[in-house]
């Protein structure tokens, strides 16, 4: 493929081409590559020394710093600091903290289960709606019954009355 070679749309860049060494390269020693990716032996025992002073400047801060947090020195007040209890500090008799959501939905339900026992007495707005409703539905029942019982007994009236 030849760099004026017509490809459509996408072109290679030249960080995506690849050479690959022939074997003649590699036994002549001319290949810009290793033979092996194995580290000599001095650069491993260079990276040691490097590791152990690492290691020894790291215990003195006893905290690794992550990122940048090692060049500058600020103190974020949004920061969560995670705290360590040992068993031996932990109180068992002081209640657990509840999060926002869990605090709000404990107040939701109380405030329902209030509501409940007031509409329960009849103290609400809706409650006494109710009552009135159901008292006056009760009434025209009641009114309804003493018709039908009033329309009977003239039925029956009138039935005596024929058969005299």
């Amino acid at each position: 493929m030849g760099s004026g070679a017509g490809r459509g749309k996408f072109k290679g860049k030249p960080t995506g081409r690849r050479h690959f060494s022939t074997p003649e390269e590699m036994a002549a020693g001319t290949s810009d590559k290793p033979l092996s990716f194995k580290r000599d032996a001095k650069e491993e025992e260079q990276n040691d020394e490097d590791e152990s002073e690492e290691e020894e400047e790291s215990e003195d801060e006893s905290l690794k710093k992550k990122g940048t947090q090692g060049v500058i020195e600020v103190e974020n007040p949004n920061l969560v600091k995670i705290k360590n209890l040992k068993v031996k500090d932990v109180d068992l008799d002081r209640p657990a903290e509840l999060s926002r959501r869990e605090r709000e939905e404990i107040e939701k339900q109380r405030a329902h289960e209030r509501y409940i026992k007031l509409q329960e007495q009849g103290k609400t707005e809706q409650s006494k709606k109710d009552l009135e409703r159901l008292a006056l539905i009760r009434q025209q029942r009641l009114e309804a019954a003493k018709k039908r019982e009033e329309e009977k007994a003239a039925k029956e009236s009138k039935k005596v009355d024929a058969r005299k």
